[in-house]
């Protein structure tokens, strides 16, 4: 029997007609989250040309268009775009979801995620999102016939016309209402990152030019000056535990005015001082870790000049300080890398780490090991698992759930509201667990160490407000959950002496003065009485609060009103 009576004979289809179809769907599937806020926007606006919004969906049509063109030609159409279509579904479930803004530095963020993280993200939801957005639409194309132009000048003449025609269209539109997108654009910038595929196109690019353009550069050493400057008083050296939390908001935090009993295990600890108003450098851990651990400020900071630069570690290092980093998230990325590291393991704690990830009070195990029994000063710094998201309700023990009922999934969206603030709460109220404990070690080293705690996030979390979750966002665009973290420090008595510092004067300074991520540097080295050419006193927090610099400052304003 013939071929042709088995199968059914399918006219293929021109590619053209298959480009305008994708940028149709482009358009009204991967883009219907940036019409909803351009929409938002107008609606904001009250009074505008109706003409104006009619518009939006055709110039993004009409501009992938243009865009797709390119990419139409045979051996490259299908390949190129049901891997564009996948990748795009992805992040549309990502933008749509979490509301996360897919520009340089969240391309750098999941780039640098590890295995386990990534698969946090993933649920029945995800899959089923992709499986209709993105896998079904690709298999479709993939089986689809497609007639391509017959010979080579025929298809450079009909691809000419594929994007001279949408360009003039686009130039029409432009005539009519250039004024009216300059200036929702000018002030919503954020519109320009959440179109699709441009947006993590564009990052990626981004990304990838700086990573390769900085290949080349010669790795920095700093703080090669360092050296402890030892006090004549001083009977014992300085134990320093560094705590480095993870996604934790000062707006979930009750000792930063939280309605909610999230902080009651520190509040019960006398000197414990809460830092109202501090800022992170970065809204995730890849910019975040490596700005606060750098000598430059976020203003001009730099990931690259970072990355080939040795950090604060290597300067307490160098001074002589015997530092240890213990990493229970996902990596220091590069602050650590030149010193004793501990990274934990799920295999080696099975009792803390039943869920996959481990719960942070894994940081307090062999720690008595890992202090030194001789007389040097020391810093651990702890890399706390903290908040981490979406799966909040891996990271506290049924022990630790004080909040309920929680939200025991990953499609963190599909919980109410309450369920999903009950679940981060109870990890933000673990953290404070874990915070009490790593204090409680070191008083029990008060014999042999002056002790100290500092204790800063990250970065924050969205939950929920104005449709965001998580957190990444474009710095100049984040809300302040996302940048406004918590801080707090412990000394004991015989730390604060020895520093000479006035408790009065710090605790009026965590309530009224305002920090960042800036002040960590300088606020460690000081601490730990290294001194440095990379050392600025006016950002060592301690520093503004000590006996010596007060009575300086005193004496000096006596002098100017006197002359």
């Amino acid at each position: 029997m013939p071929r042709s009576r088995l199968l059914p004979i399918r006219k293929p289809i021109d590619y053209r007609v298959i480009l305008v179809v994708l940028a149709v769907y482009f358009t009204l599937v991967f883009n219907s989250g940036i019409l909803g806020h351009f929409y938002d926007i107008l609606g904001q606006l009250g009074d505008y040309d109706r003409g104006f919004a009619i518009s939006a969906p055709f110039v993004l049509i009409l501009a992938a268009l243009v865009v797709f063109t390119p990419f139409s030609f045979r051996y490259l159409f299908k390949p190129f775009f049901v891997s564009l279509i996948m990748l795009s579904a992805l992040a549309h479930y990502g933008m749509v979801k979490y509301g996360i803004v897919f520009d340089r530095g969240m391309m750098e963020n999941v780039i640098e995620t590890n295995q386990l993280e990534a698969f946090s993200y993933f649920n029945l939801t995800a899959a089923l999102w992709f499986v209709a957005t993105g896998l079904l639409p690709a298999l479709i194309l993939i089986v689809v016939p497609v007639r391509y132009p017959e010979t080579i000048l025929h298809g450079v003449g009909q691809r000419f016309v594929m994007i001279a025609v949408p360009l003039v269209m686009l130039g029409g539109i432009a005539g009519f209402y250039f004024k009216d997108y300059a200036s929702v654009g000018r002030n919503h910038k954020v519109l320009g990152k959440e179109i699709i595929p441009s947006n993590f196109i564009t990052g990626t690019i981004q990304l990838i030019k700086r990573r390769y353009l900085y290949a080349d550069m010669p790795f920095r050493k700093i703080g090669e000056d360092a050296h402890i400057v030892a006090k004549a008083h001083e009977d014992k050296p300085t134990l320093m535990f560094l705590v480095i939390g993870e996604t934790a908001r000062a707006q979930s935090v009750a000792a930063n005015g939280y309605g909610r009993a999230t902080s009651p295990f520190t509040s019960k600890i006398d000197g414990l001082v809460a830092f109202q108003n501090v800022q992170s450098c970065g809204t995730a851990t890849a910019v975040s870790v490596p700005c606060m651990f750098s000598p430059m400020d976020h203003a001009v900071y730099d990931g690259e000049a970072a990355r080939h630069s040795e950090s604060l570690m290597d300067v307490l290092s160098h001074a002589g300080v015997r530092v240890l980093w213990k990493d229970n998230d996902e990596g220091c990325k590069g602050v650590c890398d030149r010193v004793p590291t501990i990274e934990i393991s799920p295999k080696d704690f099975p009792e803390e780490c039943a869920l996959g990830t481990c719960f942070d009070e894994v940081m307090l195990r062999q720690l008595d090991q890992q202090v030194s029994d001789k007389a040097e000063n020391q810093l651990i710094a702890f890399h706390l698992m903290g908040s981490h998201g979406p799966t909040y309700y891996k990271r506290y023990p049924d022990a630790q759930r004080a909040f309920a009922p929680d939200c025991p999934r990953s499609d963190i969206e599909n919980c109410s509201t309450q369920e999903l603030v009950n679940t981060y709460d109870n990890t933000i109220r673990y953290t404070d667990y874990v915070v009490a404990q790593l204090i409680a070690k070191l008083k029990s080293y008060q014999d042999r160490y002056n002790t100290v705690l500092l204790y800063v996030s990250d970065h924050g979390e969205s939950l929920g407000e104005g449709g965001l979750y998580l957190h990444g966002a474009p710095y100049m665009f984040a809300p302040d959950e996302q940048t406004h973290v918590p801080m707090m420090m412990w000394m004991s008595e015989d730390y604060q002496a020895s520093r000479e510092i006035e408790g009065d004067c710090l605790s009026s300074a965590a309530r009224d003065a305002a920090f960042s991520h800036d002040n960590l540097f300088s606020t460690v080295l000081g601490a730990m009485h290294v001194s440095t050419g990379l050392y600025q006193q006016k950002k060592d927090i301690l520093a503004s609060c000590s006996k010596p610099v007060l009575e300086a400052a005193l004496d000096m304003s006596g002098t100017l009103q006197r002359n």
